[in-house]
């Protein structure tokens, strides 16, 4: 059975050539480019079903090339590599619209349990059919258009937002920890930090809330987690 195929943009030569021996290993297609540039002509030619981001490339920076994938793709996902470790770099690729991000030098478990997961999440989102709006306050939420209203002002919903908001609405009023909201959204007995998910909710709250710093609906329980409160 044909599997699913990989756009791998690196420029260092050592680390691209073990990604593309350890995932054709494992059956994946692979696509391969080492500048922004070419990483955007193969994303446009070959519609890759996941994409392993470099920061750090010629021509365009991985920056530039998520935000340029993500004006027009809400869709594809996207993993970044990055060999730096300043929590900025992390928090930048995640409002541009990454999946995820793993940080060099990785283990090669650990980015194959990575990729496996985000192919988990795509088959069951496709799988899924429960599209009606997500409703609370004055925020009408679209998730088969991706957009969401609040009062008079629009703004653009991630599948991942929507997963949180639906996970949250599942249990309202209740205490859920950061752990158990990482395995259920990012579908894998997460290894990395919990500022992945704080990321992401700090970014939901500037969409749905009045006041972002001071939340009404998604509410810290510090030392635990969240709390959905409507």
């Amino acid at each position: 059975m044909k599997r699913e195929k990989i756009l791998i943009v690196e420029d260092e030569t050592a680390i691209l050539t073990g990604l593309v021996d350890l995932l054709q290993g494992e059956g994946y297609q692979v696509s391969t480019a080492v500048d922004g540039l070419k990483a955007l002509d193969l994303y446009n030619q070959e519609q890759p079903a996941l994409i392993l981001l470099d920061i750090m490339i010629p021509e365009k920076s991985g920056y530039d090339v998520c935000r340029e994938i993500r004006k027009n793709d809400p869709l594809t996902p996207i993993i970044i590599l990055t060999a730096r470790g300043q929590e900025v770099d992390k928090v930048i690729g995640l409002e541009l619209g990454a999946d995820d991000y793993i940080v060099k030098p990785f283990g090669v478990n650990e980015l194959l349990a990575r990729i496996r997961a985000v192919f988990r999440r795509v088959h069951a989102r496709k799988s899924c059919k429960d599209v009606s709006p997500i409703i609370f306050g004055d925020i009408r939420i679209e998730p088969k258009l991706l957009k969401g209203k609040k009062g008079g002002r629009a703004f653009p919903v991630t599948l991942r937002e929507i997963q949180l908001l639906k996970l949250f609405m599942g249990h309202k009023g209740e205490v859920l920890d950061r752990f158990t909201i990482l395995d259920e959204i990012w579908g894998v007995h997460y290894q990395g930090t919990t500022r992945t998910l704080d990321q992401h909710i700090a970014k939901l709250r500037k969409k749905i809330e009045d006041k972002p710093a001071s939340p009404k609906y998604i509410v810290t329980v510090h030392g635990v987690g969240y709390r959905f409160l409507s």
